[in-house]
């Protein structure tokens, strides 16, 4: 019987500790939800633009970041340019993502991965 004394603890933190991961998973993936739909209602670049093309509609960039890859076929150079409401990714010369500038997002501070 005193092996069992610490066992309702354990299982009591246990079972806790599943409480909050979960609660955390589900405002991570509402969170992540309301960001799309935030992100379908604005005017964003869309894909296959060229860079010319955003430059025009969206004006300069607050700053563009320095590219990555190229190092292959395989590996294509993505460039990033920094809007104050957005980041716009090229492959080549060519949009193929844009996404807002969110704190849920961890895009605050792209320079920072730069």
């Amino acid at each position: 019987m005193f092996k069992h004394r610490h066992t309702l603890p354990l299982l009591a933190a246990v079972a806790l500790g599943a409480a909050l991961a979960s609660s955390q998973t589900a405002h991570a993936q509402q969170s992540l939800s309301q960001r799309v739909q935030e992100e379908k209602g604005m005017n964003l670049p869309t894909r296959g633009m060229s860079m010319a093309q955003v430059e025009k509609r969206y004006g300069a960039p607050v700053r563009k970041l320095s590219p990555r890859g190229g190092d292959s076929a395989k590996h294509p150079t993505i460039n990033r340019w920094e809007y104050s409401d957005f980041i716009v990714y090229f492959e080549n010369n060519h949009v193929i993502h844009s996404v807002l500038n969110t704190p849920a997002g961890n895009n605050r501070n792209p320079g920072s991965v730069n």
